[in-house]
């Protein structure tokens, strides 16, 4: 199974409903939990915009196959970079009712479907725009322009510009393809919602690490917050990775002193508790104390039920 990611925000000051909206902290996340891309963007920016540049840049060896977002993280112009870049996109989509379906005739009848039909596809517009569309993605796959920086252009387009139009009807087509999709596919609503909520959870972990919930952004300068979005996604990663390496510790105990595990159930374990984690405090490392290699902090004793 290839890699897939979901995207997050952890913001600062409470940047969605606080006082003082401030900066989010914008994170990819793996199907593995490690985040592998983070990036500081302005809270009253839409989430789709950067939706891609961490597909793209994240500088990783993680080769993402399909990725998850809520309803804020996609545009039709989003749906159409997506496919012409090769990632398969799956967002949550919420208010189902009031997201129309495209047809490539307005003449053909769907009785069936009737109520969801949101009109005609324009083909002909993408056809005579098919170089420019195409120019477009290659100048993103190749680091020419950011895709961030192409979907703001893109959006801020007057809407009879013909790119813009053109590979908004594209993403019409990728959208109504999705769409069907989803609405056949339990399969893949239950993968997108399992995506999601690692996400969410995710994101529970790295509120708690900053500053133990009491986090302000304070840093002035963009630099100085890019670290600070770094560090952050560090130490998650750390915790993350103490977590796997224990768990695996865990369950191998259970075995050798007979416990049955289900493989099945080992799939519903997550690395992201934090509870036996000390978040606030001083932290004090001597070389003299430091773990060996291949060593590990002794597990509690066993105790059969």
């Amino acid at each position: 199974m290839g890699h897939y990611c979901t995207t997050i925000d952890t913001g600062q000051v409470n940047p969605k409903y606080g006082n003082e909206p401030g900066v989010l902290f914008y994170t990819h996340i793996s199907d593995q939990y490690a985040p592998f891309h983070t990036k500081v963007i302005n809270v009253g920016v839409r989430d789709a915009t950067h939706v891609l540049d961490g597909l793209l840049y994240h500088e990783s060896d993680l080769q993402i196959e399909e990725h998850y977002t809520d309803t804020a993280g996609f545009t039709d112009h989003v749906f159409a970079l997506m496919h012409l870049l090769g990632f398969r996109f799956a967002p949550r989509i919420r208010d189902l009712a009031e997201k129309k379906l495209y047809i490539p005739d307005g003449k053909i009848k769907y009785a069936a479907i009737d109520s969801l039909i949101g009109g005609a596809l324009n083909i002909r517009q993408i056809q005579s725009h098919w170089d420019d569309i195409l120019r477009s993605a290659a100048s993103i796959k190749n680091g020419v322009v950011t895709a961030s920086l192409l979907l703001r252009k893109i959006g801020s387009y007057p809407r009879q510009n013909g790119l813009a139009v053109a590979l908004r009807e594209l993403g019409k087509i990728e959208r109504t393809l999705f769409t069907l999709d989803w609405l056949q596919d339990v399969e893949l609503r239950r993968r997108v919602n399992a995506g999601l909520n690692k996400g969410e959870a995710k994101n529970a972990l790295a509120r708690a690490v900053f500053f133990n919930r009491l986090g302000e952004m304070r840093d002035r300068s963009f630099e100085h917050q890019r670290y600070r979005a770094s560090g952050l996604n560090l130490v998650v990663a750390a915790i993350i990775l103490w977590n796997t390496v224990y768990l695996e510790k865990a369950i191998q105990t259970f075995k050798e002193n007979g416990k049955v595990i289900d493989d099945i159930l080992l799939g519903n374990l997550s690395p992201l508790g934090w509870e036996h984690i000390n978040l606030t405090g001083d932290y004090i490392w001597k070389s003299s104390k430091k773990t060996d290699k291949s060593k590990f902090r002794p597990l509690r004793p066993f105790q059969n039920p």
